[in-house]
């Protein structure tokens, strides 16, 4: 595709995966904008400034239990009542690389299209127009009836040292001077009401509701029992933490045998998910079939407890996660900081250079001191040039960047490690809140307990509680794999031990366990001689 905007001829020939394409356009637009070179050089030439949004991207999942076929009609019913009926071009492109993640771009333009197939203006001068004390915003349009009902423009008049907006009638009978042709205005103009329909959080909602429902018509349809929400998990009144978007190079990384940060963080966060269910559905289980019994009893208590331990557990290694992140910012954050500041000046000094040389070259030969002058302050800039270049590849050479596209890629890093710290700090909330949870459930077994025997429910419950401890262990274990931390454990049993505000285990219950362990012996005795005789 060549771009006529910076003459430029892109190459898309090797991209892999490219599934089907498509553009999509409505009755307005010229029948040419079919080629897409045409449609988007005609996009890039309606916008004026350099930062101008050219497009909006939608990126959809596209069911794995689908065919291509399917995939192509559900897109295009898709487009067509959702995009296209509101007057957009749609260019759309299905990817499916690894057969794993099949999905579609759907590239959007944002400029509204008139009748007559002509682009119309995104935004619109507002003018702030005054009558009497009243202050209102008008259009160029809404201005010649408004200034026939007393509305005036303001301009910038000076009165003494100062610039003061007023109108003209005004001004003029304080002879006053203008300073500026410009009437006042807002500073982003008024947005055109297609433009702010589409760019509106009510509208994306709807689009993503609206492709939540045709998927699941469309796996419906196909006799599938899968299906889709596109609401969040909160809103959905979920526990579990979501994943986070992988991407193609992190599993890059993976495959090379490199552990991805967004790799890595998933696996932790389906282990602590996988973790949680389990939890929640043994401790219903317990809870539900609690009766006055001391062995059930004693099971439930004990399963709350291993539940508290692992959520405590969770808190350690996150908060350990956390100061590792924390600790390796507060390293790098101050020399890319000063990378800014050398850049930054060594931008100035070449420019104050640059000059200096220009300025060298047109004085006269004749103008000694002037020369011997520049000649000294070029050669200082010179000095320092170097200087700086030497210190910013120090710096580079310390944080491990070749050049600057590696400075580039750390600061990239750095966002992530930051975005990272942010689900830190969710994962953090959300299982300190779980903790408070399973001691509220284990004061609640308590409370069903105060008519039993204290001394036999602590001996029932010692005695079923290292299997659970080894229970516990080897869950943490299958979670965390090498990152399992004996220490952390301990630690975790220790404050869990706090919280019930439990003691190391009493000599009377170590001899109420003797006496039940020197009961069962006497019971499987007898049954044995009995057998015998």
């Amino acid at each position: 595709m060549y771009n006529d905007y910076d003459g430029v001829q892109h190459d898309y020939i090797r991209k892999q995966g490219l599934v089907w394409q498509q553009i999509f356009l409505p009755d307005m637009a010229p029948t040419e904008w079919a080629d897409r070179e045409v449609l988007w050089n005609a996009v890039e030439e309606a916008e004026k400034t350099k930062d101008s949004r050219l497009a909006r991207e939608f990126i959809v999942a596209l069911p794995v239990e689908l065919n291509r076929d399917e995939w192509i009609a559900l897109l295009t019913d898709f487009i067509h009542a959702n995009f296209v009926a509101e007057g957009m071009c749609a260019d759309v492109c299905i990817h499916n690389t690894d057969g794993h993640n099949p999905h579609a771009h759907i590239m959007l333009t944002v400029r509204p299209l008139a009748k007559d197939g002509k682009w119309q203006n995104k935004t619109e001068k507002e003018y702030l127009c005054v009558r009497g004390i009243e202050e209102r915003g008008f259009t160029a349009a809404e201005f010649k009836s408004a200034q026939a009902e007393g509305w005036e423009k303001q301009y910038q008049y000076k009165v003494g040292k100062k610039k003061v907006y007023m109108p003209l009638s005004q001004a003029e009978s304080q002879g006053l001077e203008r300073v500026s042709k410009y009437p006042k205005s807002t500073k982003y103009g008024r947005q055109n009401p297609i433009t702010a329909h589409w760019n509106s959080e009510e509208q994306l909602v709807l689009w993503r509701a609206t492709w939540a429902d045709a998927v699941n018509r469309c796996l419906e349809r196909s006799g599938h029992e899968e299906r889709v929400d596109h609401r969040s998990h909160a809103e959905r009144g979920l526990d579990e933490q979501p994943t986070i978007h992988e991407g193609v190079v992190a599993r890059a990384l993976e495959e090379k045998g490199i552990i991805s940060d967004r790799c890595e963080l998933n696996r932790q966060i389906k282990a602590d998910n996988a973790l949680l269910r389990e939890l929640k559905l043994l401790v219903k289980k317990l809870v539900d079939t609690v009766k006055s019994t001391i062995p059930v009893l004693a099971e439930a208590m004990e399963a709350v407890r291993q539940k508290m331990i692992i959520f405590r557990y969770q808190l350690l290694h996150i908060g350990t996660g956390k100061r590792q992140i924390t600790d390796t910012l507060h390293a790098v954050q101050p020399d890319i900081q000063r990378y800014e500041d050398i850049v930054k000046q060594l931008k100035a000094k070449i420019k104050e250079r640059r000059v200096l040389l220009d300025e060298k070259k047109t004085k006269p030969a004749l103008q000694v001191f002037r020369h011997r002058e520049l000649t000294q302050k070029i050669s200082g800039l010179t000095e320092d040039i170097e200087e700086l270049k030497s210190e910013k590849a120090l710096l580079l050479n310390q944080l491990h960047c070749a050049d600057g596209h590696g400075m580039y890629e750390i600061k990239q890093y750095i966002a992530s490690m930051e975005s990272f710290l942010e689900t830190l700090n969710q994962q953090e909330k959300k299982y300190t809140a779980e903790l408070d949870t399973a001691l509220a459930q284990h004061t609640e077994l308590q409370q069903q307990a105060v008519d039993m025997d204290a001394m036999e429910l602590d001996a029932a419950r010692y005695a079923i509680r290292p299997d659970k401890e080894r229970e516990t262990a080897q869950r943490l274990q299958a979670a965390y794999g090498k990152k399992f931390d004996s220490g952390a454990l301990a630690q975790s049993r220790m404050d869990v031990a706090k919280m019930l505000s439990e003691t190391a285990e009493p000599v009377s219950i170590r001899q109420k366990l003797q006496q039940l362990q020197g009961q069962q012996n006497r019971q499987n005795h007898g049954k044995e001689h009995s057998q015998e005789r």
